[in-house]
């Protein structure tokens, strides 16, 4: 009879992945995730410095902040509280698979925005990045990421779409 440490892995296996996934207080994975979502969003603000939030909901906006800047933080700072880790090697794939699929798709968009901005690719560009958080929590196991990953999807999509509706 075998028994299968993480995801039908041997012992050995298990070892070696689970020592490469936790590698002490700094995700450097999430870090470069979090540098990749970035890179465009700095583009943007330096090229239209003067684009103003048209969401009068005040306390959206708020959630939207808390949500955007805890789950880059719990992306790439590992505090030890509510994190579970990956429960098998797919899930370890599934978070590779998915952030590369995401972050390329992401990208794309940012291109397709800065060549004519519509409603549909500023729509994606707020979901995407919620998509990704949400993942890496869920793939990981990582409740208080979900959390904000949760609050930060709220708050962007409502605060994108009113942008789209108030500047249509």
């Amino acid at each position: 009879m075998s028994y299968d440490v993480i995801g039908g892995a041997d012992g050995p296996t298990s070892i070696f992945i689970a020592g490469k996934l936790h590698t002490g207080w700094l995700n450097e994975f999430g870090l470069i995730i979090v540098i990749i979502l970035l890179i465009p969003n700095i583009i943007y603000a330096l090229k239209y410095k003067n684009v103003k939030n048209l969401c009068d909901n005040k306390l959206i906006n708020i959630i939207e902040q808390i949500g955007r800047y805890a789950s880059m933080f719990l992306m790439i700072f590992n505090i030890g509280i509510a994190e579970f880790g990956f429960l098998s090697t797919k899930s370890h794939f599934m978070y590779i698979v998915l952030n590369v699929i995401l972050l390329v798709t992401y990208w794309i968009m940012w291109i397709t925005y800065f060549v004519k901005q519509q409603s549909w690719n500023s729509m994606a560009l707020a979901i995407i990045p919620t998509l990704l958080f949400l993942i890496n929590g869920l793939t990981q196991m990582h409740i208080l990421l979900i959390i904000s990953a949760i609050l930060f999807g709220i708050g962007h999509i409502y605060v994108t779409y009113e942008n789209i509706k108030k500047t249509a």
